[in-house]
């Protein structure tokens, strides 16, 4: 089963970094967070990506390029201009890198990647989200509801502590990080069957996934989505990057399933 993930966008919230590389490519714990994810599903199974490529995109396709090489003991022949691989570190990926547009938004990414999915069930998520999710039980959701889209439902982490109060204005208890209000958003972590496309218009460049797209399927009921209740985190600002390189450099990382 494919996996597409969205790496092209140009991730202005974070433009400590990403005016320098794309936002995937932002290391957590000196490996880019496109890798962690595609480790996430890759542990699972899962190992035949689609990656939709834009701002800054030759900078993805030069890492994986090199990446055999990067991971391998190495002979080289400067003379003769040749090598020799003795033993490499690499892990299974198969990965179909594509142009997607500089500036499409994330419908029409995924309308450009249309030709490579070959009328079958797939992945999706984006190029910047974490989590610990079980794929094989979110497939299994999938198909046993049958409708064309699935979606991993999360609550994320309130930004800020919770202090509760008493009527003597004595502090009964604290909470560093409760859930939200109780709503649930897109976690990203889709399943979608292939015929997700057709509401996808051919225009799709200037569409975002999360509007029109997402909000036909539920006008048609048939999205329908897979409540997750462990970890998960968007890499969205500064302040996410430093946090998950907390958990990954003291050994917390929850998203590490391999």
């Amino acid at each position: 089963m494919k996996v597409v993930i969205f790496a092209g966008g140009i991730g202005t919230r974070i433009s400590e970094e990403s005016h320098l590389k794309p936002k995937p490519m932002i290391e957590i714990g000196g490996k880019p967070i496109l890798w962690h994810i595609m480790k996430i599903y890759e542990s699972q199974g899962f190992n035949d990506f689609i990656i939709c490529l834009g701002y800054k995109g030759y900078i993805i396709k030069e890492y994986f390029l090199n990446y055999y090489l990067y991971n391998s003991d190495v002979t080289i022949n400067l003379q003769t201009n040749s090598h020799e691989v003795h033993r490499s570190n690499c892990e299974n990926f198969r990965i179909t890198l594509v142009d997607t547009g500089l500036l499409s938004g994330t419908a029409g990414r995924l309308k450009r990647v249309e030709r490579y999915i070959d009328n079958h069930e797939f992945m999706l998520t984006y190029g910047d989200g974490l989590a610990d999710v079980n794929l094989n039980e979110l497939l299994a959701f999938h198909r046993a509801r049958g409708k064309i889209a699935t979606v991993t439902a999360v609550q994320p982490a309130g930004r800020f502590g919770l202090l509760g109060v008493d009527e003597a204005e004595r502090v009964t208890c604290f909470n560093e990080k409760p859930l939200g209000d109780g709503g649930w958003i897109n976690g990203g972590f889709f399943v979608l069957k292939s015929e997700v496309f057709s509401f996808l218009p051919e225009d799709s460049d200037q569409k975002m996934w999360e509007q029109d797209p997402l909000e036909n399927l539920v006008l048609g009921h048939e999205l329908v989505s897979y409540k997750h209740h462990g970890f998960w985190k968007c890499m969205d600002a500064l302040r996410d990057k430093e946090e998950l390189e907390r958990l990954w450099q003291s050994g917390q990382a929850q998203w590490k399933t391999w």
